[in-house]
């Protein structure tokens, strides 16, 4: 209990000396096999203290290396046993990554909060000085800024990783790997935020940019946060090739900003390469790079360094190649993310050729440096640091801001009621927001019959899958043979290839020594299981072939037979967590409005091949047709005899498109996008040029008009990776590479779901979720689908700040969704939605006519939510078809998806099919006359006497 997390040796010193500049991950590497045999022994000879100091101690590198997974069990199977035994903060917050990778928000929300709330406190763990507190704090703070950056809220994020920069700071010895990955943090989310944001960010008293010394431009104060974090993260090749890609990312983007002076374009271009190549550098050819993140950045500073030699003019030719080189690269990653595949080690091996090629082709040369520990060149060490006035006092200040929002998410904490000493009664493994009950693993009360089931490993763990930890998804060959193991939970959540499918068991042949690490990790895992409830058998002394786990079959009904450590529920237990929900595809499924059947089960095509178990959620809440019709709903669409054709309707939205001006456009700015009908599926130059710097809702509708349809299973070496920003009405578009994976199995009546990996999505370790249309429809529908998301989202943060005035802790957030256009050369050849794949029970708590659920508390606040938007619209706009994730008591954290919207703004059309018809099925039926308890507390005029406000009204 020295310290909360591990230090690197040169993390707090101002002065170092050459022994100071190695990496903690160098120093465990060595001594791996040693330190997980006493893991094993420590944990037979009923030892915990010496177990979690080893815990503690191998995490941040097996982290490193995608490998989480089978540590956190042993984690919380020692704490089961053993809760007098502390749990260091850093597996606690582990825990919050593994979820948040995961797609696990509500439950990483959780953890985050009660760390911040309490001052750090979990369970035993004694802190030696205050400011050990403040450092928890800054950390959980931080992550809790990665997630709301992954939810599309970029000033909120921003102003959460402003905050742990304080607090980092603020130490008795700032915390310089802290501050390098808060900089870092803050440079990605000022490349997505629009520049309304940016101004109310500089605006908050709390910000002081001067610490960067640069506030002209977001995109130049990115580059330098960026650049920041290089210098303060220069001794560790991950973190310096994280920070230099943001960099360039964020000079190239800036390059097309309609700010950028014409004469200095090429100079920050010149700029951005130079960024790009420094990353490349970090690894020399005969390096082995197994960590999914430190790939896939790679690979992203690659692609991003051929797209910037194409703009600096190089020869086509060498730039396709390079390009040519990007996507076959791409490929074996996603390959090589897929545990089916038993030769890890050798896509591992392509990939770095690949980029060794590219490196190659693009003339990369090693840069002269003074200091040969370090990954950057001398230049970049020319960063005049400026004085700042962060303290404890500050930073304690800033939390209490965030105070209420925490203190409501740790009312549903529960003690730990096994463990003896005051001190515990935080739990590590109390925590957790889902559908059904709060569990403890160490409570030892009886559940109430109508507790919703769960593991004995409590809600926060449960079913915590092997490879929601980016740890199964990589390594060797021996990650493959990991996933057969016979395991304490269930391993039902359907994860996309690269997370969570079951390999075969490889045989020893193909072991590399990683995979006898993993051997001995697997070990320790299996003897804490024996220890606790004798139900798995004894290890066998040999870790090769003949090793009993080895002979399990990696199928997910055997594993799913295999002795548990606990008992659970045979058709109750088995979850809906991890499915995505058929509803979320069909934002404009036809159905009539006497339709019986009910949404969990008419937008699931019987005849897909795979479909999704049953939850049991939908079998005990009657959401089947199979239980049920009572409660069923669905989005529906008007009747036959008063809809148009869909093309006709099409045609009537494309007419009514408004001239207005966008300012911030730039082809409202510089003339009209070159458009001949005989090239519209082509991108010229022009348009590039108009894309990357932003372009208005209603020219990109007017440019963009394909139906064309790509295949799966294909990688494509040209895609732009297209947001929207309802704030300033813009469409920025950014150059990626994209892999379109299998399908899920799943797919409605419009649109199918599909496994989506590209190298600019927000969270390298996150996997990203596609819907396509089934027929091939115009881009504008998919942009259509975007643009009506992301106003939902618009909408939903004011509805919070209201909610947060008047302390009402509830919160709604709608996943964010992008469009990604798909690319053979310049020409269009499709696109697909894409946003974050989210785990969870999914629920629906309205339609899009009168139907609503009423034994979710959410449901009020989604009904108070489409009140408040028709006021805040001016009356012109409801947002409907509310379906997510919640909490069983609707206030903490909802997150909901593919909503629809009423609206008599825009004309009647495909994607507002109901308009003002829609209006008066909210206003008279689905929330009535007669307002609910969130409305009142929001003092809303009735609906009845409709009386638009704005935000600063409310």
């Amino acid at each position: 209990m020295q310290w909360p997390f591990v230090p690197e040796r040169w993390q707090y010193k101002q002065s170092l000396e050459a022994s100071d500049k190695t990496n903690l991950s160098d120093v465990i590497k060595k001594h791996l096999q040693q330190l997980l045999a006493l893991l094993k022994a420590s944990i037979e000879s009923r030892e915990p203290l010496c177990a979690l100091a080893v815990i503690f101690l191998v995490d941040r590198f097996l982290y490193w290396t995608d490998e989480s997974s089978r540590l956190l069990k042993i984690t919380k199977l020692l704490h089961k046993l053993h809760p007098e035994a502390p749990v260091a903060p850093q597996l606690v917050i582990r825990q919050a990554r593994v979820y948040l990778n995961s797609g696990k928000l509500q439950k990483a929300e959780y953890i985050l909060s009660s760390l911040i709330n309490n001052s750090g406190t979990t369970g035993c763990w004694a802190y030696r000085r205050d400011s050990d507190r403040a450092l928890v704090q800054a950390v959980s703070v931080q992550v809790r800024g990665m997630i709301l950056q992954k939810l599309g809220l970029w000033l909120e994020a921003a102003e959460l990783i402003w905050a742990s920069l304080v607090g980092y700071y603020a130490l008795p010895k700032p915390d310089k790997k802290g501050i390098g990955t808060s900089l870092g943090l803050l440079a990605n989310i000022l490349v997505s935020m629009n520049d309304e944001d940016f101004s109310a960010f500089k605006a908050n008293p709390d910000i002081d940019l001067s610490l960067l010394g640069e506030s002209s431009h977001r995109l130049l104060s990115a580059a330098q946060a960026a650049k920041m974090a290089v210098v303060y993260s220069q001794y560790t090749s991950l973190y310096v090739l994280t920070n230099v890609v943001s960099q360039g990312t964020s000079l190239l983007s800036y390059s097309f900003s309609i700010h950028c002076p014409s004469p200095l374009r090429r100079s920050y271009l010149l700029q951005a390469r130079e960024a790009f190549e420094i990353g490349l550098l970090t690894k020399t050819a005969a390096e082995m790079v197994t960590s999914i993140q430190e790939l896939h950045t790679f690979l992203k500073a690659a692609y991003s360094l051929s797209i910037t030699h194409k703009w600096l003019e190089t020869d086509p030719a060498i730039v396709n190649h390079a390009r040519q080189a990007c996507k076959e690269a791409l490929r074996n990653f996603y390959n090589y993310c897929n545990t089916k595949n038993p030769d890890k080690d050798a896509l591992c091996s392509d990939i770095m050729h690949l980029i060794g090629k590219v490196k190659h082709l693009l003339q990369v040369e090693p840069f002269a440096h003074s200091d040969e520990r370090s990954f950057i060149p001398d230049s970049y060490r020319d960063i005049k640091e400026t004085s700042v006035d962060f303290n404890l006092e500050r930073f304690s200040k800033m939390m209490q801001k965030f105070k209420k929002f925490h203190a409501t998410l740790c009312e549903m904490d529960r003690p730990c009621k096994s463990a003896e000493v005051e001190q515990a009664k935080f739990c590590i493994t109390a925590m957790g927001t889902t559908v059904g009950t709060l569990n403890s693993d160490c409570n030892t009360e009886a559940k109430p019959p109508d507790a919703s089931p769960s593991l004995s490993l409590g809600s926060s763990w449960h079913k915590v899958p092997l490879s929601n930890s980016p740890g199964l998804s990589s390594g060797s060959a021996a990650a493959a043979r990991i996933q057969s193991l016979p395991t304490t939970e269930t391993d039902d959540d359907p994860m996309p290839s690269n997370v969570g499918v079951a390999a075969k068991s490889a045989t020893s042949s193909n072991a590399s020594p990683h995979s006898w690490n993993l051997h001995m990790l697997q070990a320790a895992l299996e003897t804490v299981d024996t220890e606790g409830e004798k139900v798995i058998e004894s290890l066998s002394d040999s870790y090769g072939s003949n090793s009993s786990w080895e002979k399990l079959s990696a199928d997910l009904n055997s594993l799913r037979s295999k002795p548990k450590l606990a008992k659970v529920g045979s058709k109750s237990s088995e979850s809906s967590e991890g499915l995505f929900h058929l509803d979320t595809l069909d934002s404009e499924t036809p159905e009539s409005l006497n339709a019986s059947s009910n949404y969990g089960n008419t937008n699931m095509n019987r005849n897909a091949g795979v479909s999704p178990k049953p939850s049991p959620f939908q079998a005990t809440q009657c959401m089947s047709t199979e239980t049920s019709t009572d409660s069923s709903f669905e989005m529906v669409e008007p009747e036959k005899n008063e809809n148009q054709s869909g093309k006709t309707l099409q045609k009537e939205e494309k007419n009514a498109l408004k001239e207005d001006k966008n300012a911030l456009c730039h082809n409202c700015l510089n003339g009209s996008f070159a458009h001949l009908p005989e090239s519209r599926y082509i991108l010229t130059e022009l348009d590039y040029n108009a894309l990357l710097s932003g372009v208005c809702h209603q020219c990109l509708l007017k440019r963009l008009d394909s139906d064309a349809k790509f295949h799966v299973h294909v990688a494509f070496s040209a895609a732009l990776h297209l947001k929207f920003s309802k704030t300033t009405g813009l469409w920025t578009a950014r150059e990626t590479c994209v892999y379109i994976g299998e399908k899920m199995g799943l797919q409605g009546k419009q649109r199918a779901a599909l496994w989506v990996q590209f190298l600019h999505q927000e969270e390298r370790l996150s996997s990203y979720v596609g819907k396509d249309y089934l027929v091939p429809k115009q881009i504008e529908f998919h942009l259509k689908d975007v643009e009506r998301q992301m106003t939902a989202q618009y909408y939903v943060t004011e509805f919070n700040k209201s909610l947060y005035e008047r302390d009402e802790m509830a919160q709604i957030f709608f996943i964010p969704s992008e469009a990604l256009l798909i690319l053979e050369g310049e020409q269009i050849v499709g696109c697909v939605t894409v946003e974050p794949y989210m785990l969870g029970d999914f629920v629906k708590l309205t339609n899009n006519t009168v139907k609503k659920e009423k034994r979710f508390k959410a449901t009020e606040y989604g009904l108070a939510f489409g009140h408040f938007t028709y006021l805040i619209s001016g009356g012109q706009e409801v947002v409907v078809d509310l379906q997510g994730w919640v909490t069983a008591n609707g206030k903490g954290l909802t997150y909901l998806t593919d909503p629809q919207i009423h609206s008599t703004k825009t004309p009647r059309g495909p994607s507002n099919l109901f308009a003002e018809r829609g209006l008066r099925y909210f206003l008279e039926e689905q929330h009535g006359p007669q307002c609910n308890g969130v409305c009142s507390v929001l003092q809303l005029p009735p609906v009845t006497r409709p009386s638009p406000l704005t935000p600063h009204s409310l």
